[in-house]
């Protein structure tokens, strides 16, 4: 089923994208209906790397077929045991008769072009179809076969911290992104904070440059985090942190979300990954853009958080934790569910 393109004008006047997500278990659900499609003389499956072999990988354990990369594939070989590229069917030895090379997504088609030249020069021994799960409708006739069409602009949980395009236009937050959340014992804005702040263990370390990173930390811990980012590897044009003299002067004030909102409005960015789900609705609803939450890995618009809005409104009781464990998963929905107000109180 096709996507649209979606935009949506922001106060700060700039047009934001609103991004498709897809996440790795959409990716094997949708791989795992495909599977009862495809060609059925496709008897080998090629990934192309690197998101491609975990695609390839997928498919290839849903049907029980051996596996290669392009390389081993044009070699003669399977990434499993490096045995050669037969099969041993009732006794006697036999070619191959169809492989599929496959990647997660198609854009532009460059990357497949590559591919083809690569078998155009080598030709292996059976014939090949080229497919991807992922195309635009611009791109689909580039492809022998797809799964869905999933229009730009996209994100997909297994690259979203490579992704040099997205994240050099993106605001990320720091605690429960980059590093894990600091325990109650470590938040005394003493030195068991700063402790926490040396050697808080890497959560998502981003592979490229991000734009910038916001955070609720305040200001006066910037040299140990700054310190930390650059022990980690972490690349980026700015840190911004919350100027406030200390935890209780942040604690009265409030609003993470808000301020966290503020810094993703005047920025220009066009995505803040966020680890928290309540902030993450905050940001959505005072900018208008779009945010991919970490603890629910789900990517937030501002069309999405209103309509989850209305439907809990009206629907009866007995939908509110089904609706919530969809939108929103964790071990709280129980709780949540159990201790929400009835719908007609429920503000949108």
């Amino acid at each position: 089923m096709s996507k649209s393109r979606a935009t949506r004008q922001p106060a700060g006047g700039l047009l934001a994208p609103e991004f498709q997500y897809r996440s790795i278990s959409d990716l094997n659900a949708l791989i795992r209906r495909a599977a009862t499609w495809l060609p059925p003389d496709i008897d080998v499956i090629v990934g192309v790397p690197r998101s491609g072999l975990l695609a390839a990988n997928l498919l290839a354990l849903h049907l029980n077929l051996p596996l290669a990369d392009v390389e081993s594939f044009l070699a003669g070989r399977t990434l499993a045991g490096g045995r050669r590229l037969q099969q041993q069917r009732a006794g006697e030895t036999v070619g191959f008769r169809r492989a599929l090379v496959l990647d997660d997504s198609i854009l532009s088609g460059a990357a497949l072009r590559e591919v083809r030249a690569r078998f155009a020069a080598q030709p292996p021994a059976c014939p090949v179809l080229f497919g991807c799960v992922y195309a635009t409708s611009d791109a689909v006739a580039e492809v022998d076969l797809h799964f869905e069409v999933c229009e730009a602009p996209r994100i997909f949980e297994w690259n979203l911290f490579h992704h040099a395009t997205f994240l050099k236009r993106a605001c990320l937050d720091i605690d429960g992104v980059l590093c894990r959340d600091p325990r109650a014992e470590e938040n005394d804005d003493g030195p068991g904070y700063r402790r926490f702040l040396e050697t808080a263990e890497p959560l998502h370390l981003p592979t490229v440059p991000v734009g910038s990173l916001v955070t609720c930390r305040l200001e006066k811990y910037r040299p140990e985090t700054e310190a930390w980012l650059q022990r980690q590897g972490v690349r980026y044009e700015e840190l911004i942190m919350w100027d406030l003299p200390s935890a209780a002067d942040r604690r009265a004030a409030g609003g993470h979300g808000q301020f966290k909102a503020g810094v993703y409005q005047r920025s220009g960015r066009i995505l803040f990954i966020e680890s928290s789900r309540s902030q993450a609705e905050v940001i959505v609803r005072e900018t208008g853009k779009s945010v991919f939450c970490v603890e629910t890995q789900t990517m937030l618009n501002a069309d999405t958080v209103t309509r989850v809005r209305q439907a809990v409104r009206h629907a009866p009781r007995r939908l509110w934790r089904r609706l919530l464990a969809r939108w929103f998963p964790g071990p709280a929905t129980t709780v949540v569910a159990e201790n929400m107000p009835p719908p007609s109180s429920l503000p949108l």
